[in-house]
């Protein structure tokens, strides 16, 4: 892998696992990261851990994003690399979901996305650099029952990220849509002692997106999906 031609970094809807994972693989790097969340007192420890600045935001409020990046900026600089980690999630049958809870879902999934995109585009076009990932899921490209609002959040995020690699990597942005096929391991959520690595550790899938940071601009990625070697396609 060759080194990270960015400096700094902000990470929305940071939290445990995959953005953890890809903010101390950043910091290990030296790359300055910032960290976004609506509850940022979680943040505390780890952003302390890794040396990074935490800050709130609800990703699916405009005004909310511009100030976000403006105080990113002030603190360590134009991000240019940007993670949108955010999602929204409501289970249940379509005939008995709350409509309120299902639009507050596809908010923060979906049009916190194109939120943050736009913020970032705004300070990367002028530079001509700059990298923005997007976090999908199965639920991006295959809709299951009982989840129809996730889905619907993350097949916009996914369009979101594929209409802006169009638009924005001739300019030369690289977006990139992530599809996390599997459940991701975690403290609460170990691999069975019967079957190891059978759910993707999240250490592995930050060192995927490194590695998409890394590629030449000749052969850039806009997806790449991701899934256990024992995962059904």
């Amino acid at each position: 892998m060759g080194s990270l031609p960015y400096g700094t970094a902000l990470i929305v809807g940071a939290g445990a696992g995959i953005s953890a994972s890809f903010a101390r693989a950043l910091a290990a790097k030296g790359v300055k990261v910032a960290l976004a969340a609506r509850d940022v007192a979680k943040l505390a420890l780890f952003a302390e851990e890794i040396g990074a600045v935490a800050l709130p935001v609800d990703a699916s409020d405009p005004a909310a994003v511009r100030a976000l990046f403006s105080e990113v900026e002030s603190r360590i600089g134009v991000p240019e690399i940007v993670l949108y980690n955010a999602s929204g999630r409501v289970r249940g049958a379509i005939a008995e979901l709350d409509p309120e809870a299902v639009r507050r879902a596809i908010e923060v999934s979906a049009f916190g996305g194109f939120l943050v995109v736009q913020e970032a585009a705004k300070r990367l076009l002028p530079r001509g650099a700059g990298a923005i990932l997007l976090t999908g899921a199965t639920a991006s490209v295959k809709g299951f029952a009982q989840s129809s609002a996730f889905a619907i959040g993350k097949f916009g995020l996914r369009g979101r990220a594929q209409s802006a690699a169009r638009e924005l990597s001739p300019q030369g942005i690289h977006v990139a849509h992530f599809v996390i096929d599997g459940a991701v391991r975690s403290a609460t959520r170990p691999d069975p002692a019967e079957a190891p690595d059978s759910t993707l550790d999240p250490d592995d899938i930050a060192q995927a997106y490194l590695s998409v940071l890394t590629q030449p601009r000749s052969a850039w990625s806009w997806e790449v999906e991701l899934r256990p070697w024992v995962e059904r396609f």
